[in-house]
């Protein structure tokens, strides 16, 4: 067994003692990390919207299809 593997094994049983089983709960790190997941996602989608709303998009006309004979003129 590593030392790692060993250190884990004695602090186990510490923190199966801390918490009730029945009310686990995210707490406030919980809230605060899924808070700055929102703002993140928040800021993400602002500035997409504001990138999408600079975009001048002009679609080329189609190019005229060949002619039959092959020489490639209209």
């Amino acid at each position: 067994m590593s030392a790692t593997q060993a250190a884990i094994a004695q602090l186990l049983p510490l923190a199966g003692d801390t918490f009730d089983k029945n009310k686990v709960t995210p707490g406030l790190l919980g809230f605060i990390v899924f808070a700055a997941l929102a703002l993140g996602v928040w800021g993400l989608m602002k500035s997409m919207s504001r990138h999408m709303g600079r975009v001048d998009f002009k679609e080329a006309p189609e190019p005229a299809p060949a002619a039959a004979d092959g020489t490639g003129a209209p």
